[in-house]
């Protein structure tokens, strides 16, 4: 049995999983990996995520956390920029999920309450009868995210959490993303309606780092944050009848992979 199906799946798994999943020890981690010292681990975690350094601007790079929120070379990434295509905000693996009655529907996963992820039941009534994107990145992703869409921002609302995993063994056992500590914002959009943008911490993932906490007019593929060390989660909601989702992305069951600022629906 995995480490991680042990926490998840046992009795003495789930006693020691509390103080692993508390921000205290996320925050101690994260302290570690900001020093000089922590860039020992770079070369390794290189080698065993098997990333290609060609692909990142290193320039300043001092600690493990500067590594894992390195910036990509210009041009390594192309944003779509047609108004009426949606795209995503970051790399990772996609999921889709219909919204009913209040509730995101993951397949063979807890179901989550949208009242409960946003902790606003009044705003969650918005989403009802729309989507759920779901794009979870691994610690070989590139953590960087930008906005999906050109709009009018809201200021950001934080809701503190723990801090499980995002692998899906904690996926099928725990409400991770109305558990976890997150963060979010609203875009008021053309095309799209209202859509929430969300980034959802995660096991030894200290800090969500977001560039503009305040209201302001953003830009389809600006820069929204980073997420410091650890696996992690980018949530967007969107209303009813607002995009359609390309076919390859929907009904297989399966993570699909995307890259910052590829289509993955357009405006209906």
């Amino acid at each position: 049995m995995e480490l991680l199906e042990c926490l998840y799946e046992t009795v003495p798994g789930r006693i020691l999983l509390k103080p692993l999943t508390s921000r205290i020890v996320s925050k101690a981690a994260g302290a570690f990996l900001d020093t000089p010292l922590s860039g020992l681990l770079i070369r390794p975690f290189v080698k065993a995520q098997k990333i290609s350094l060609e692909d990142y601007d290193l320039t300043g790079v001092r600690s493990f956390n500067d590594f894992f929120c390195r910036k990509l070379m210009p041009g390594k990434r192309e944003v779509d920029r047609c108004e009426s295509h949606l795209i995503a905000p970051c790399d990772g693996l996609l999921s889709v999920y219909p919204i009913q009655d209040g509730l995101i529907l993951p397949v063979k996963q807890s179901r989550y309450s949208v009242a409960g992820l946003l902790g606003d039941a009044g705003l969650a009534k918005r989403y009802d009868g729309g989507i759920c994107l779901v794009f979870r990145l691994c610690v070989h992703h590139y953590h960087r995210y930008v906005y999906v869409d050109s709009g009018e921002k809201s200021g950001s609302r934080f809701i503190a959490g723990k801090l499980h995993t995002v692998r899906p063994v904690a996926l099928r056992n725990v409400p991770v993303f109305s558990e976890n500590c997150r963060e979010y914002t609203l875009i008021r959009t053309e095309k799209f309606g209202t859509v929430a943008q969300m980034e959802v911490g995660a096991m030894l993932v200290g800090r969500i780092c977001n560039h503009e906490p305040e209201a302001c007019r953003v830009g389809r593929g600006e820069e929204k944050g980073m997420f410091q060390y650890g696996g992690s989660t980018i949530i967007v909601l969107v209303q009813k009848d607002k995009v359609q989702i390309l076919s390859r992305f929907i009904g297989s069951g399966e993570e699909i992979p995307v890259k910052l600022g590829d289509m993955i629906g357009s405006a209906e």
